[in-house]
């Protein structure tokens, strides 16, 4: 039997994914370890490696697909020998959804169809068309028998149940014969001319997880004013000494910040219900902006690493998220974020927790501002950050512990580098 290539799960919040590009045609030979095709995740995109070696039979998904379900057939495999006819076999059994539908909806009957309730907690299977379709005709999916790979419940599977309800499941409880079915939410109304941009995998799941972090997560936030001056000499007098390196601003910061968690352990840490995580490692992520959404690649160890090296990396990192090739291990995980807006000009900002962290410190403009020294008004660079802290994980004693550790090392740049 020829082997089915599903769709893979590339990262831990992803759900369903875009197929953008094949790179192998049918009739390819396969090796273990070649790229068959490109995978647009919630967070990059990435490249899906062959795991079994064959023949490419037949692409079941076209390229430019989108939201194909994670498990789902995308292509058949047939084994060395295998004759070609066995492909009409598995594909009339696994039938596959179509490509993108329009966002037209299904014709609903007249009358309202009853809808069916559970009567267990069994998790129900079906493609993301078919959860649709039922959940505009109110039909309850696990009242349906699915026709596709593995007993899931597809597009044809919901149209049959339209035309032949299928009788209520007795339970427990009592069930109305046919509840209404709630009529469709008129979008809000929209004035003058727009522009609709669909969201992509990538902002869903950003607007999920801030909406998430900002109910859920008990913010507070502490700031402080930092001098620049000493910092852009040394940075003038380093960048001027080699061509292998230009160093920025955000790369003394990210040193800062790695040197102040090593002081302060107790800010590099995370919770949860059972316990409060500390990394042991200072996994440091950076906000980068892309023109899908905010992603944050990280900086790993970055106490042990130099400026130089801390700048090439952020160059190379800041690349690849801005092309969408971000491997997940150059994404996923770290303890503690930095968000620079500062040379947008803003000066001041309190930024989101990306959980599971438990702290982010936000960075505004280095700016010139009036201060007072030895009793005298003076005129210094002045740069102000906020720390935003989940209260559940790092005290406030805790966070001013962290700003005092990290501000004497932006202020006095050469403590830094010994």
């Amino acid at each position: 039997m020829p082997i089915e290539l599903l769709m893979p799960a590339l990262s831990p919040t992803m759900t369903e994914g875009n197929l953008a590009r094949w790179l192998k045609k049918e009739g390819d030979t396969l090796k273990s370890g070649e790229v068959i095709c490109e995978i647009e995740t919630d967070k990059a995109t990435m490249e899906f490696e062959a795991v079994d070696e064959g023949i490419l039979g037949r692409i079941l998904v076209p390229a430019g697909t989108q939201g194909v379900a994670v498990n789902a057939p995308i292509a058949l495999i047939l084994s060395e020998g295998e004759d070609a006819s066995a492909l009409d076999k598995v594909v009339a059994k696994a039938p596959v959804a179509a490509a993108p539908v329009a966002v037209a909806a299904a014709p609903v009957a007249a009358t309202p169809v009853p809808v069916v309730t559970s009567s267990g907690g069994a998790r129900v299977f079906a493609s993301p068309l078919a959860k649709r379709l039922a959940a505009q005709a109110g039909i309850a999916l696990d009242g349906i028998a699915g026709s596709g790979p593995h007993g899931r419940i597809v597009k044809v599977d919901v149209e049959a149940a339209a035309k032949n309800p299928p009788a209520a499941k007795p339970t427990a409880v009592a069930t109305a014969v046919a509840p209404v079915v709630a009529a469709p939410v008129a979008p809000p109304a929209i004035l003058g001319d727009v522009e609709e941009i669909p969201n992509s995998s990538m902002r869903k799941v950003i607007a999920k997880r801030l909406t998430e972090s900002k109910q859920t997560v008990p913010h507070f936030y502490l700031t402080i004013d930092c001098e620049l001056d000493a910092l852009l000499k040394v940075r003038a007098d380093l960048n001027a000494r080699s061509d292998a390196y230009k160093l920025s601003v955000n790369d003394f910061i990210i040193r800062a910040v790695a040197l102040a968690l090593r002081k302060v352990p107790a800010a590099n840490a995370s919770w949860t219900d059972a316990a409060i995580l500390r990394y042991r490692t200072i996994d440091i992520s950076v906000a980068v902006a892309t023109p899908n959404g905010l992603i944050t690649p990280i900086v790993k160890n970055a106490d042990r690493k130099g400026l130089s090296d801390i700048s090439n990396e952020m160059k190379v990192l800041a690349g690849k998220a801005k092309d969408g090739k971000l491997k997940p291990e150059e994404f996923q995980g770290g303890g503690f974020t930095i968000s620079n807006l500062g040379m947008y000009g803003i000066k001041e900002f309190s930024a989101i927790i990306n959980p599971p962290q438990g702290a982010i410190l936000a960075i505004g403009a280095g700016e010139q501002r009036p201060v007072v020294k030895n009793g005298a008004l003076a005129i210094a660079t002045v740069m102000s950050v906020t720390l935003s802290v989940d209260h559940r994980v790092i005290d406030g004693a805790v966070g001013a512990e962290f700003l005092a550790a990290f501000k004497p090392l932006i202020e006095d740049p050469l403590s830094m580098l010994l």
